[in-house]
């Protein structure tokens, strides 16, 4: 998809020359992930807590019954 974004080319310069990208759009596509991922990160840290533990729960045992 073609997209036309205002950046600033300093940044973008020492993302590619830092991160050893081959171009601008790898640059991007890389932060572009990265951001992605740590947001999903983070909606994981956030559900710990919220979850029921059983301490009586045997994932071995379901195993076996396969």
């Amino acid at each position: 998809m073609a997209t036309n974004l205002q950046l600033d080319d300093a940044l973008i310069a020492r993302a590619v020359r830092l991160g050893k990208h081959k171009s601008k759009k790898d640059a991007v596509n890389k932060a572009l992930l990265e951001y992605v991922e740590q947001l999903e990160q983070l909606k994981i840290i956030d559900a710990f807590g919220t979850i029921d533990f059983d301490p009586e729960y045997d994932y071995k045992a379901m195993r076996r019954r396969r």
